[in-house]
């Protein structure tokens, strides 16, 4: 029996990357999931990709009258939502003594603000029972040079599943959290690195990760299927390193 049979799951930043691979795992476990993007055009084609059960929604987490018009859209067509995959974020690196006030905004409005209205809004659609998974990273512990700002806004990403776990257990909505290692995304050519950057930057990743490898935007599907589904029915509040053992180890 499919996992997902009959739910309905929001994902943000679904059109790319971790969020495509998760709105197609999710669609082949029996949901009809709802993506969020910024581009149409990427949207068209993840939709296209993901099938029949797909409804792609233009719209920047960020700006609230995006995500307003997300959740007129899903309770009109739906009604409901069972699972919201809190995914979309960026990454741009920068050392401290580089960091501009564009800089800290721009990641702290997409990465921590655009999370937090993301489910602050989907709750009054969101059935008790739910599950709410947010998108961290395993840079939320580790201190990795240039990482300082899109590292905060992921321990703040933890730190706010921890409260909402508190605060959504009448409703027994379960929050938990999914920290990705090194994935093998688009983001890392939206880093604003050159070629060869990214190249270095890939290979010594690596060398810190026990597997020695990155991992596949799938691996990260797989972990959040289980934190949205039945299987982890008494799982809440964790952050699930699906890093290699680069924290662990």
């Amino acid at each position: 029996m499919s996992k997902l049979s009959g739910k309905i799951a929001v994902i943000t930043g679904g059109n790319s990357g971790i969020g495509l691979a998760t709105a197609k795992l999710f669609a082949s476990e029996g949901a009809t999931v709802v993506i969020t993007g910024r581009r149409q055009a990427e949207l068209d084609a993840a939709v296209a990709e993901i099938g029949s059960n797909a409804v792609g929604i233009q719209g920047d987490v960020s700006t609230l009258a995006d995500l307003d018009k997300l959740y007129a859209e899903v309770k009109n067509q739906f009604g409901h939502i069972d699972i919201v995959f809190a995914n979309a974020g960026i990454a741009e690196l920068a050392p401290i003594g580089l960091i501009t006030e564009e800089h800290f905004d721009k990641i702290f409005g997409i990465n921590v603000k655009g999370l937090l209205f993301t489910v602050q809004k989907a709750l009054p659609l969101l059935v008790d029972g739910g599950s709410i998974i947010f998108n961290s990273s395993a840079v939320n512990t580790l201190g990795l040079e240039g990482f300082g700002v899109y590292s905060a806004t992921k321990a703040a990403v933890r730190s706010f599943a921890r409260t909402l776990t508190t605060e959504l257990k009448e409703r027994k909505i379960r929050v938990n959290v999914v920290s990705p290692g090194p994935i093998e995304t688009p983001i890392f050519d939206k880093m604003g690195l050159s070629e060869q950057q990214i190249d270095e930057f890939g290979t010594n990743i690596a060398t810190q990760v026990p597997l020695g490898r990155f991992g596949r935007p799938e691996e990260i599907a797989q972990a959040v299927l289980f934190l949205a589904s039945s299987d982890s029915s008494y799982v809440a509040g964790v952050d699930l390193y699906v890093d290699g053992g680069m924290v662990a180890v």
